[in-house]
């Protein structure tokens, strides 16, 4: 029985966790500017700029699109060798 991830849950459980990183980040870049991670946001994310709310959800909309992007490429290798291995 072959017994493979879901896509979709792979592709909502990394959207989510990335996500709630990205508000975590932020929330940590505005209690602590010393130490503050936003440049690194401003590189990986195109259009996002340190702290509009606009950028925000910005932010926050890309970073959910990169847990798909994710899961629609490693969802399904893992599925295709975890099915490799079975045979």
């Amino acid at each position: 029985m072959k017994q493979g991830l879901s896509l979709v849950a792979v592709g909502h459980a990394t959207s989510l966790f990335l996500a709630i990183t990205f508000v975590l980040c932020v929330g940590f870049d505005l209690l602590f500017p010393a130490h503050a991670m936003f440049q690194a946001w401003q590189k990986m994310l195109p259009g996002f700029h340190w702290l509009s709310v606009g950028s925000f959800f910005l932010g926050l909309i890309e970073s959910y699109a990169y847990g798909w992007y994710i899961a629609l490429i490693w969802a399904p290798l893992y599925n295709v060798f975890a099915l490799r291995k079975q045979r």
